[in-house]
């Protein structure tokens, strides 16, 4: 059975593989290459700078033709790899073997050849090749996906400021908000856990076998690989990696960093997942009605419906990003003594983890550009639920010292229906300022917002 977008395994490069289109070269196996190539470029135009006399510096040509081979690799390049990785059963022994392939009928660069991964070990190349990888993810892909959907939601909070909407807490009706204010409450839970994803140092090693630099100092033992290794990796792109550098280590780099992300991309996702269902609650109170699309079908018998899907699928989707990320988050950074392999697998899935939240975030977006307020109701549900204006009848019997206030309010309202006339009723008995009880008696459900409209125009 030969591989397409029917028969393959994963519905992220099956089903839904056109919308992961950003995340491909980033994630893949591909783009792992990709960076493991261009670190090591990194690491080989350095040492040329680095004084050795057996080393000298390389011609502008030569850095040129070196940064090209990053710029300009392509998927046969990496297919080549592939094929060098048949006889050497090592993929990083792979891309040394090729990037030296790149150097016959250049003499200088030949000569040059064995300072090509000069003592480094394999993960000094792949835990700088993951943390560009996922900066990249990060700030190419998941950022501005969570980006466009904070627009949305400012954009309804700012639409919806005004529009009366019944709060329902347990369940059950409570003090009356907006729509606008509710999409406000997520926004700014969102801003926050944004913040926290941006705000991770994506980190990198480049010290040798077990963090000590022992083959660096037996080559050099009086230069400074610390310092060295340091200027490799926080010097900026393209003749560095531009990352934050990790001074401790053992033969992997901690992944605390890579925990720290993870959980944080997770916090986002939890919180979507909340929108998620309450969207979806919303929709099904008749809050919000869905745009329809022409030729889309709801269900194969029931020809009415228009189902919430986009809501379904990004819940869906959010929580199968969200355990893979608890378990690398929980996995990573523990590693037998000096090193062992079981993070090597699992870090292979970290593009999987990110592709369910790209593809919840690109479903939520959908969904909620296809709603439409339906104002008519929400009214009707305010309508019902005068019994909400218990809570300000109390608050103010109690500013005026009126005795047993929420005994004498709960009596009348708890589990009962309420009606706009019983509640007149027992504001024209109170014993408050005329002034009060007027105010309390122009009072409806829908007006009943507090500053709502002010806290959702805010954001």
């Amino acid at each position: 059975m030969s591989l397409s977008t029917i028969t393959a395994l994963s519905p992220l490069d099956g089903r839904y593989a056109p919308k992961l289109a950003a995340l491909r070269p980033i994630m893949s196996e591909h783009g792992y290459m990709h960076r493991r190539v261009q670190v090591e470029v990194a690491w080989f135009i350095a040492l040329s700078d680095a004084g050795f006399v057996e080393f000298k510096p390389l011609t502008t040509g030569a850095r040129a033709y070196l940064l090209g081979l990053v710029k300009n690799f392509s998927e046969a390049d990496a297919a080549a790899i592939k094929e060098i990785e048949k006889t050497t059963n090592h993929d990083v022994k792979a891309v040394e073997y090729w990037i030296k392939s790149k150097f016959e009928a250049r003499p200088e660069l030949e000569k040059a050849s064995e300072f090509v991964h000069f003592a480094c070990t394999s993960e000094d190349i792949n835990n700088t090749s993951h943390a560009l990888q996922l900066r990249s993810g990060r700030d190419q892909v998941i950022l501005p996906g969570l980006d466009r959907i904070m627009l949305k939601l400012r954009e309804m909070a700012h639409a919806f400021a005004d529009v009366p909407m019944l709060s329902r807490t347990h369940g059950q009706t409570a003090s009356p908000t907006t729509v606008g204010k509710e999409m406000a409450n997520v926004l700014m839970r969102l801003q926050t856990a944004c913040e926290k994803i941006a705000a991770v140092k994506i980190m990198g090693k480049m010290n040798g076998a077990v963090g000590n630099y022992n083959a660096h100092l037996s080559a050099w033992p009086d230069f400074d690989w610390e310092a060295f290794s340091k200027k490799v990796i926080e010097t900026p792109e393209p003749l560095g990696l531009g990352l934050t550098f990790q001074p401790y280590s053992i033969q992997i780099e901690p992944h605390d960093y890579m925990a720290e992300l993870f959980d944080a991309v997770a916090r986002a996702n939890t919180i979507l997942i909340d929108l998620s269902r309450d969207i979806w609650g919303y929709v099904s109170l008749g809050y919000f009605k869905q745009r329809l699309k022409a030729g889309e079908i709801g269900s194969s018998t029931m020809p009415h419906k228009v189902n919430p899907i986009d809501f379904e699928n990004a819940e869906g989707n959010l929580g199968l990003a969200n355990a893979l990320l608890k378990h690398l988050s929980e996995k990573l950074p523990i590693s037998r003594w000096q090193r062992d392999l079981t993070d090597s697998t699992v870090l292979r899935n970290m593009g999987v983890a990110l592709g369910y939240a790209t593809l919840a975030y690109a479903s939520l977006l959908t969904g909620l550009n296809k709603l439409e307020i339906n104002e008519e109701a929400l009214a009707e549900d305010l309508d019902a639920s005068w019994e909400v204006l218990a809570e300000p009848i109390q608050t103010v019997m109690r500013r005026f010292g009126v005795q047993g206030a929420y005994e004498k309010l709960k009596e009348v309202t708890r589990g009962k229906t309420v009606t706009a006339e019983a509640l007149h009723g027992l504001i024209q008995s109170l014993e408050i300022p005329q002034a009060e009880k007027d105010r309390l008696l122009a009072m409806t459900p829908g007006s009943y917002v507090g500053k709502a409209a002010e806290l959702a125009r805010r954001v």
